[in-house]
């Protein structure tokens, strides 16, 4: 006859037991993000950058014994017509209860109408444009807007290297255009001079004949409004043309793809950034230490940006549920979420976007990104 043992458990075994049943529940059905943003084209590379940080931070909240998250990312190449179409798909998608993305605020604003219409959150984690968060209530952004970066690099340029003779070169989309436009009128608040303004089409390769006509305008610094991709071809081609100037840059050409890409003619560069992988708070250290392990490189702000923005959606549906009325509701709410871009992150319910940024002024110091040390370039 077989005999049956019957096993017998303790209190804690059965809290142990039903914490791991509740885990796999969790893990059986996760909580889901809609991703719009470039895998392909001329912007692909911020695409990878995003999921990497995505994968971490979502490995490092179950980890936590937090919300099972998992997300889909459909390819939008950075173009709006994709963008439109994306948002269809993921609107007609219950499982969706956020999105995050475009990567570029035109690509975002073209889609915000049916996100709005759907009353689905679009967390533009990269939309500076000013105008970003002005499509409706459901459009909400960790990104700083141009309209308070511009006068903050401006005042970096103007008063922190004493540079006012300046050559302008912007890249011609709409995120391009307003912070060109931004940076002119704080340059002139400042008591500068935008001597040249060139503007650039996406995908452009050759700058010479641009930047022989800023250098017949004799600027004393030239200041760039582009993706580390082109900033890094532009400087290449500074030295080809024999432009012998200072160059200063918005903080989305932030990244050690600059320097892989730039080599040698990105030194000396000026630009400014949220992130910092060298800040010392813990938190910090902790993301850099555990972003390194699993992928050999340090972060940028672009991976800082993607890792904050899943760890914030973590809080959300822990704090407000995981619907698309409680993620709403709660982005209005939640409060001092840990971040490694802010320290903290709250919301201003009306720009919906955060508030409180702290800038840190960097130079490329032989090959690496380095604390501006108050040196002004020689003139």
């Amino acid at each position: 006859m077989a005999l049956h043992r019957r096993t017998v458990l303790t209190g804690a075994a059965l809290l142990g037991a039903a914490s791991r049943l509740r885990t796999a529940a969790a893990a059986d059905n996760p909580v889901t993000v809609g991703v719009s943003g470039p895998l392909t084209g001329p912007n692909a590379q911020y695409g990878a950058q995003w999921k990497a940080s995505f994968d971490l931070a979502i490995e490092q909240i179950a980890a936590a014994g937090g919300p099972a998250i998992t997300y889909i990312f459909e390819d939008s190449q950075s173009d709006p017509r994709q963008s439109v179409a994306i948002a269809q798909k993921f609107v007609n998608n219950p499982a969706i209860v956020m999105e995050i993305g475009d990567f570029s605020s035109p690509a975002s604003m073209a889609a915000s109408p049916i996100y709005q219409r759907a009353k689905l959150v679009q967390f533009g984690m990269t939309n500076s444009h000013p105008d970003f968060t002005k499509g409706g209530d459901y459009m909400w952004s960790s990104s700083i807007s141009q309209a308070e970066e511009q006068p903050n690099l401006a005042g970096y340029v103007i008063e922190g290297l004493g540079l006012k003779q300046l050559g302008l070169l912007s890249l011609n989309t709409d995120w391009g255009s307003t912070s060109a436009t931004l940076f002119t009128k704080a340059a002139r608040e400042k008591g500068a001079e935008v001597v040249a303004a060139e503007a650039f089409l996406p995908g452009e390769r050759d700058f010479r004949s641009t930047l022989e006509r800023i250098r017949s305008a004799n600027p004393t610094c030239l200041v760039l409004e582009a993706y580390y991709a082109d900033a890094a071809v532009i400087a290449r081609q500074v030295r080809d043309v024999g432009l012998k100037l200072p160059i200063a840059a918005v903080s989305s050409v932030y990244s050690p793809k600059l320097l892989e890409l730039g080599g040698d003619a990105v030194n000396g560069m000026y630009t400014q950034s949220n992130f910092f992988p060298s800040d010392p708070r813990p938190e910090v250290q902790s993301f850099v230490q555990a972003f390194t392990a699993k992928y050999h490189r340090e972060p940028d702000g672009f991976n800082a940006t993607a890792y904050d923005t899943m760890n914030l959606f973590a809080a959300l549906v822990k704090q407000f549920g995981a619907t698309r009325e409680g993620i709403h509701e709660g982005l209005a709410k939640i409060k001092d979420v840990p971040s490694v871009v802010y320290g903290k992150i709250t919301f201003d319910p009306v720009t919906r976007r955060v508030s409180g940024a702290r800038y840190q002024r960097l130079r490329v110091v032989n090959d690496k990104f380095t604390l501006w040390d108050g040196t002004k370039p020689a003139t």
